[in-house]
């Protein structure tokens, strides 16, 4: 009885212990576009290249001053690794229609979903925004990073630039 009951207790450690360093896959959950249409994070694609996913709010400031930072440095980021980043609203209902006009009025070049009932927040468990998560080619979940402060856009275009020429990358 007591090897049984052992056993039971290592099986959670072996697992993590299996599991760590390694790479997750993005799980599947249903967005909203700005437009109100459907998509899948099964549908993501960047032909190879790096996709970064920003979690964020319209209330957010440290969210607005991440994706407003990154903004500037986007198309020399596009360009050097082919990275797309995907800005990920986890505004409620009552926020949803601030959305559209606040990315216009931003000028944000990214591709703009809203999690309307946090299925994708639930299942990669965030807590608080800014949440950046960087994904390699087979949508793995390479890097992420919560919060921001200035500067943070650095690291993250390092990391962007290791998974876009298939080098390992620490969290």
């Amino acid at each position: 009885m007591n090897n049984l009951l052992l056993f039971l207790l290592l099986i959670p450690t072996a697992l993590l212990a299996q599991t760590k360093g390694k790479s997750r896959e993005l799980p599947i959950a249903q967005l909203k576009t700005l437009d109100g249409k459907t998509i899948s994070t099964a549908d993501f694609q960047n032909n190879g290249k790096p996709i970064v996913l920003s979690f964020w709010a319209t209330w957010c400031k440290p969210c607005v001053n991440e994706l407003t930072n990154i903004a500037e440095l986007y198309e020399e980021w596009q360009e050097k690794t082919g990275v797309k980043i995907i800005a990920i609203s986890i505004d409620d209902a009552r926020n949803m229609t601030k959305v559209a006009p606040f990315v216009n009025g931003k000028g944000w070049d990214y591709e703009v979903y809203l999690d309307l009932n946090s299925d994708l927040k639930r299942a990669l468990n965030i807590n608080l925004v800014p949440h950046t998560f960087l994904l390699n080619d087979k949508l793995e979940i390479v890097w992420q990073h919560n919060s921001y402060t200035e500067g943070d856009e650095f690291k993250l275009f390092e990391n962007i630039q290791k998974v876009a020429e298939g080098k390992f990358v620490a969290e």
